[in-house]
C-alpha cells in the first residue's frame, strides 16, 4: 500500500498547544473533504529522546507527520492540484506551518497493529532513517527486508510497519531528488508503554536488531508521537 505523508513544523511563534489545537480541529477536517480519501491519521511529535536504542540522529526536527491514504498515486495527486478545496487547503498550511515536506511511501506490515480500541491505549514511535553512504537504494531495502525480521522477534512489539520512500516534495508541489531530502524510510512502531519499549531494546534480540542497523543505517532519528484519526 502506497501512502503519502507530511513532514510538518509548526511556524515558530505557535505553541504546541496552539498547533495541535488547530492541527485537530481546523485543518483536519478541512482535508478530510479530499476526493478519494481513504484514510487519514494525524501524528503529534511528543517528544525527541531516542529511547532504547543509541545511535546517530539526523538533523530533523518535525512536530507532526500526516498520513493519507488513497488507491493510488494519480488520485492524490489529482486531489491536492485539481480538488475544489486544493487552494484552500495550501492557504490553510501556509497560515499554521512554518515548512512542510511530502513524501510518498510504500507501505509494508511486519507486525500488525491492534485494532481500537486496543490501538489508542497503545505508545508510537516514529523514526526517520538515512541510509549508510555506500548503500545503494536497492541494498538499503533488501537489509531492511532482514531488519524486518529481526524486529519481528523482539518481545513486546506491538505493530511495527515500514514505509520505503519512492517520491519526495521538499517543498509541496516540487519532486525532488534524494539529496535534497536524505531520507530513505519512515519506521512505526507501537508498544504497550515506555517500560515495554525500552525492554524490547534492552533483550538479545533488540541487542541483535541493532547490531543490524549499524551495517546498513547512517541516522535513526527518533520521535514519539500521539496519533489521531481523522478518517
Amino acid at each position: 500500500m502506497n501512502v503519502r505523508m507530511g513532514l510538518l513544523r509548526k511556524k515558530p511563534d505557535w505553541t504546541m498547544d496552539a498547533f495541535r489545537a488547530y492541527w485537530r480541529e481546523k485543518h483536519g477536517p478541512l482535508a478530510a473533504r479530499l476526493p478519494a480519501l481513504r484514510e487519514y491519521w494525524q501524528n503529534r511529535v511528543t517528544d525527541r529522546i531516542q529511547r532504547g536504542i543509541e545511535f546517530a540522529r539526523g538533523p530533523w526536527d518535525f512536530d507532526g507527520f500526516s498520513q493519507l491514504y488513497f488507491d493510488d498515486a494519480s488520485q492524490a495527486s489529482d486531489a491536492f492540484k485539481n480538488s475544489e478545496i486544493a487552494a484552500e487547503l495550501i492557504a490553510d498550511e501556509r497560515h499554521f506551518l512554518g515548512t512542510l515536506h511530502i513524501v510518498t511511501a510504500e507501505q509494508h506490515v511486519v507486525v500488525p497493529v491492534p485494532a481500537s480500541p486496543q490501538r489508542e491505549a497503545l505508545l508510537k514511535r516514529i523514526s526517520t532513517l538515512k541510509r549508510r553512504p555506500e548503500l545503494s537504494e536497492a541494498e538499503f531495502r533488501r537489509e531492511w527486508a532482514v531488519h524486518g525480521d529481526l524486529v519481528r522477534q523482539m518481545p513486546g512489539v506491538a505493530g511495527y510497519r515500514q514505509n520505503v520512500l519512492i517520491a519526495r516534495e521538499r517543498i509541496k508541489g516540487q519532486p525532488c531528488g534524494y539529496d535534497e531530502l536524505p531520507i530513505d524510510g519512515i519506521v512505526e512502531l507501537w508498544f504497550q508503554d515506555a517500560a515495554t519499549l525500552e525492554a524490547a531494546f534492552g533483550s538479545a534480540a533488540g541487542r541483535a536488531t541493532m547490531q543490524h542497523a549499524r551495517t546498513f543505517l547512517d541516522e535513526i532519528t527518533v520521535f514519539s508521537v500521539e496519533e489521531h484519526q481523522v478518517v
